[in-house]
């Protein structure tokens, strides 16, 4: 199954598209630009986002859903959003079809069917979302609002990539309203912090919190937030953004509200999001050679039972051992499979359930029940050891914590290793080149030399981390006074 991959090494845009396909993940689609989410790979994004949804909830919000379409008026509403995404909006100009005279058995579309008003098909929902608050908001006592919704959108994209670049793909938007300025930036960051507890301690990804340059920033946004995490091929990935709006949108939709002097005021905005990205992101960061490697908490299988066995007497013993184990490890939480399925080879099920990155698999025969033992293989190390049936829920329990945790140390440690400072053009050109990963290098903080350094290296700044040290250095372009270095990469 693994030599179908090809290799990390040999090409890694290459492998990814693989594993993508071979571990069931996703598959393209008849739509141009547009992916099919496989059952395997939605319920690692239902996983992921049930895991989110809690936390979003367990910080106050509430979910809603509001429509795929936004009239293009209100979509020009706030002219840097609008400008922002001009270029990757999908339009509806018609709403009816017919027969073809021309083409007996084919359709065309109604000429008499023009929309008086072209309807964009949602890229971000900020235009439909204020449009409505504005119905929804009076008064101080109306806030803060706190509304997520878990949607599709649509950016027409040239280029794609299963999961990390597809014109349409599934996400979660956060829009929240507030009292104060204070209130949003609060918000802001508290959502930035969900995201970062989510990726290192359910995705296993250590990410750098931090904020974005104004060329970087989310078109309509006063500031934006993000986390970056770091690929194995030393290429950054944006795993999520949460963003300041001020009052962008509140004054271009006239969205007020009577504060507690009764005076009426313009209310302060936040949106924060993440997508099937962090799927990507996921495969990207852990997997090897040999398959998917899952972190445990959110895998859509954490354990399965392979029977080895020759007849069905042998079948009947193994089965009714493998079944208690299913029941002590699901009391425990735990998702397991017992795989008795008699049209594949064991051989061939080790081989599969590695290709999609099952954290532990349990191997079990006739000598194993015999001796009260069974074999326990784990995904991550690829190491097997023979362990007791007594307590066997726990030390797999334990096991998958052990996992998890190997995991996340892992791609610390490749991230740490993969931090460089950098003072020169020619450093920093060597390290990207030869290296990769974040490049942390003084600039000048013109937007003009950021545009310039993306020209000549195809890398950008990723963020200004939220803790940086304040350092006074040289620009590796310009040469002229830096405070503190940013951190720059080559991205997806």
């Amino acid at each position: 199954m693994a030599k179908e991959l090809t290799s990390r090494a040999e090409d890694y845009a290459q492998w990814y598209n693989d594993l993508v396909i071979k571990s069931n993940l996703a598959d393209y689609s008849a739509v141009r630009g547009c992916m099919v989410i496989k059952p395997y790979g939605y319920a690692l994004w239902e996983n992921m986002r049930n895991a989110l949804d809690v936390m979003f909830k367990e910080t106050g919000h509430v979910n809603a859903y509001f429509p795929l379409f936004v009239p293009k008026s209100l979509f020009e509403a706030e002219e840097k959003n609008a400008e922002g995404f001009a270029k990757e909006c999908a339009v509806v100009t018609h709403y009816r079809l017919k027969t073809d005279p021309d083409r007996p058995g084919k359709l065309m579309v109604d000429p008499d069917a023009k929309l008086e008003e072209e309807l964009v098909v949602r890229p971000t929902s900020e235009a439909i979302i204020w449009n409505t608050y504005k119905n929804w908001i009076q008064s101080y006592r109306d806030l803060p609002l706190l509304i997520n919704q878990w949607a599709n959108v649509v950016r027409w994209e040239m280029r794609t990539r299963l999961f990390l670049r597809t014109a349409e793909f599934l996400w979660q938007e956060g829009h929240t309203a507030h009292a104060t300025q204070e209130e949003a930036l609060e918000e802001t960051r508290k959502m930035l912090d969900v995201y970062a507890d989510f990726a290192e301690n359910w995705m296993a990804v250590p990410v750098i919190k931090g904020v974005k340059t104004a060329n970087e920033r989310f078109a309509g946004a006063v500031d934006t937030y993000c986390i970056e995490a770091l690929m194995q091929d030393g290429k950054a990935l944006q795993a999520g953004t949460s963003h300041f709006l001020g009052q962008n949108f509140a004054k271009a939709f006239d969205v007020k509200f009577s504060d507690k002097e009764n005076k009426l005021t313009y209310v302060w905005a936040t949106s924060w999001g993440v997508s099937t990205r962090l799927i990507g992101a996921l495969v990207m960061a852990h997997s090897d050679d040999g398959g998917l490697v899952l972190p445990p908490r959110i895998a859509p299988l954490q354990v399965v039972i392979v029977p080895i066995y020759k007849g069905d007497e042998q079948k009947a013993m193994i089965a009714e051992k493998a079944l208690a184990i299913v029941q002590q490890l699901k009391k425990k939480g735990i998702s397991v499979k017992f795989d008795d399925n008699e049209n594949t080879r064991p051989g061939w099920k080790f081989a599969q359930y590695e290709m999609q990155g099952v954290p532990v698999r349990l191997a079990l025969g006739i000598r194993d029940i015999e001796n009260n033992v069974v074999e326990v293989a784990r995904r991550d190390a690829k190491t097997k050891e023979t362990v007791s049936l007594e307590g066997i829920d726990v030390f797999v329990e334990q096991l998958l914590d052990a996992i998890q945790t190997n995991i996340y140390q892992k791609a610390l440690a490749y991230r740490n290793e993969h931090i460089t400072s950098v003072n020169s053009w020619d450093e920093f050109m060597e390290v990207l080149d030869n290296k990769g990963g974040f490049v942390a290098a003084h600039w000048d903080g013109t937007s003009e030399t950021e545009d310039k350094i993306k020209e000549l290296s195809k890398a950008t700044i990723r963020c200004i981390p939220l803790d940086n040290q304040q350092e006074t250095g040289a620009c590796i372009l310009t040469g002229k006074s830096s405070v503190q270095r940013v951190l720059f990469a080559r991205a997806y």
